[in-house]
C-alpha cells in the first residue's frame, strides 16, 4: 500500500472518529444545551417532525452526529418520554449511535401508532382504561430492551407520577448519585410516564428493592422544560442555558372544562383518585411563567427557543385518534410549523405573540449555536490533554 493511500485511510478514519465522539461535558464548554419535548400522545408527531429538520441540520454539518451528540439534556414527558427514550437508547450494533434518528421516530408512531391506540374488544368486560395497554408494554420492552438509565448516550430528565406517594416522580441521570433505586430500565420509565390515566393502566414494577406505581408525567410537568432547567441549574452552576423547546400543538379555545364528565370512564377515574387529580390541579402548567425568571434571567433570551402550533384544528386534538388521515395530517402541521413565525408567550396575558423570523430560521441559528458549543468544547478537552485540537491539526 502506497504512503499517500495509507495515509488518506488513517486521516478518514480519524476525522470520522473525531467527528462522532461523544460531548464532552459543560464543564468544558460555555453553555449547556437542553431538549424538551411536551406529551400529548399520537400528537408526538408534531415534534418529531421538527426534530427531523433539525437532525437534518446538523448531519450538514457533521454526517455521523446524532442529537445527543449535541444537547447535555434530553427531557420528554408522556409521548415525549417516550421519544427521548428512543433518540437516547444506544443502538446494538453501533453504541455510539442512537436507536431511533427522529425520521425512524416519525416512521414508528405512523407504524404502531394503530396497534398502540388500539380499541378493547367489544367482548372485553373491561371498560377502563380505554386501552389495555399490551401492545405498547411489548413494543416498549423489545426496542429498549433491558438499556438502564445511566446507559443513555446523554442525561435525560422524564417526569412521571407516583400513585404510591402521590408526588411527582423524576428520572435523571443526575439523580443516580443520590437515588440509586432511580437506575430503572428504560422500557419501565417510558410506560410509567406515558400511563396517561383514563387511555393506560398504570405501570408497576419493582427496582432496587423500590415498588413503583405510575401514572402519565402530564400529572407533573405536561411541558418538562422547567423540570430540566431546574435540573440542569441544580448541577451545572451558574452556566448559561440553550433551551429548545417543542409541543404537541394547542387546539383552538374552548371551555377546557366543559366535557370532562361526559365521559364514564374518565369520571370513574377521577373518583378512585381523588388525591392525584387534586395535587395535579395545584401544579398547573406555569413553564413559561417560571421559565421567565431564566431567559433573560440567567440567560440571554435568545437562547429559549419554543416552537408550538397554537392554534391546531380541532379535528386533531385527539391524542389517540392514529387513523393515516390525522397521523398524515400531523406530520403535515409539523412541516407547516417550520414555515410558521416563531411566538413567544407574554406572561402577563398569556398569548403568544409573533417575532420576526420563522421557525425554520430559529432552528437553523440554534444549529450554529449547538455546533459552536460542541467544538468549543472538544478544542478545550483536546487543550487539556496536553495537544493541539484535532482539527486544528488537519
Amino acid at each position: 500500500m502506497s504512503p499517500l493511500l495509507l495515509f488518506g485511510l488513517v486521516f478518514l478514519s480519524h476525522f470520522k472518529g473525531g467527528l462522532n465522539t461523544p460531548l464532552p461535558p459543560p464543564n468544558f464548554g460555555d453553555r449547556v444545551s437542553v431538549l424538551s419535548i411536551d406529551g400529548g400522545g399520537i400528537r408526538g408527531i408534531i415534534p418529531a417532525t421538527v426534530l427531523v429538520y433539525l437532525d437534518n441540520a446538523l448531519k450538514a454539518k457533521d454526517p455521523t452526529s446524532s442529537l445527543a451528540d449535541y444537547f447535555d439534556v434530553i427531557s420528554g414527558t408522556s409521548t415525549g418520554g417516550i421519544m427521548t427514550l428512543m433518540l437516547v437508547t444506544p443502538n446494538s450494533s453501533e453504541p455510539n449511535r442512537p436507536l431511533f434518528t427522529p425520521s425512524q421516530v416519525v416512521q414508528f408512531y405512523k407504524r404502531y401508532g394503530p396497534d398502540i391506540f388500539r380499541p378493547r374488544s367489544i367482548l372485553d368486560p373491561i371498560k377502563c382504561p380505554k386501552y389495555d395497554g399490551v401492545f405498547l408494554r411489548d413494543i416498549a420492552r423489545q426496542i429498549l430492551n433491558d438499556t438502564r438509565l445511566d446507559q443513555t448516550l446523554t442525561n435525560v430528565v422524564i417526569p412521571t407520577f407516583n400513585e404510591n406517594t402521590i408526588h411527582p416522580l423524576i428520572f435523571s441521570n443526575y439523580k443516580l448519585k443520590t437515588e440509586s433505586y432511580l437506575n430503572a430500565k428504560l422500557s419501565d420509565i417510558g410506560l410509567g410516564t406515558s400511563a396517561a390515566p383514563t387511555y393506560f393502566p398504570s405501570h408497576e414494577f419493582q427496582n432496587d428493592g423500590v415498588q413503583f406505581d405510575l401514572a402519565d408525567g402530564v400529572l407533573a410537568a405536561n411541558n418538562p422544560a422547567f423540570v430540566a432547567v431546574s435540573e440542569v441549574l441544580q448541577h451545572n452552576g451558574g452556566k448559561e442555558i440553550l433551551l429548545l423547546s417543542i409541543g404537541t400543538g394547542i387546539p383552538k379555545a374552548k371551555e377546557k372544562l366543559g366535557d370532562i364528565f361526559d365521559d364514564a370512564c374518565q369520571a370513574l377515574w377521577l373518583n378512585t383518585h381523588k388525591e392525584v387529580f387534586t395535587e395535579a390541579m395545584f401544579r398547573t402548567d406555569m413553564t413559561h411563567y417560571y421559565l421567565a425568571s431564566i431567559f433573560p434571567g440567567l440567560s440571554p433570551a435568545d437562547n429559549y427557543l419554543r416552537i408550538e402550533e397554537y392554534n391546531l384544528d380541532p379535528s386533531m386534538e385527539g391524542i389517540d385518534d392514529a387513523s393515516k388521515r390525522n397521523m398524515d395530517n400531523l406530520e403535515k402541521v409539523g412541516k407547516d410549523l417550520l414555515l410558521q413565525k416563531v411566538k413567544r408567550i407574554n406572561v402577563n396575558t398569556f398569548l403568544p405573540y409573533e417575532l420576526d423570523q420563522t421557525n425554520a430560521q430559529a432552528l437553523d441559528t440554534f444549529v450554529e449555536e449547538l455546533y459552536a458549543e460542541r467544538q468549543l468544547r472538544l478544542k478545550r478537552k483536546s487543550m487539556e490533554k496536553g495537544g493541539r485540537p484535532f482539527i486544528e491539526t488537519i
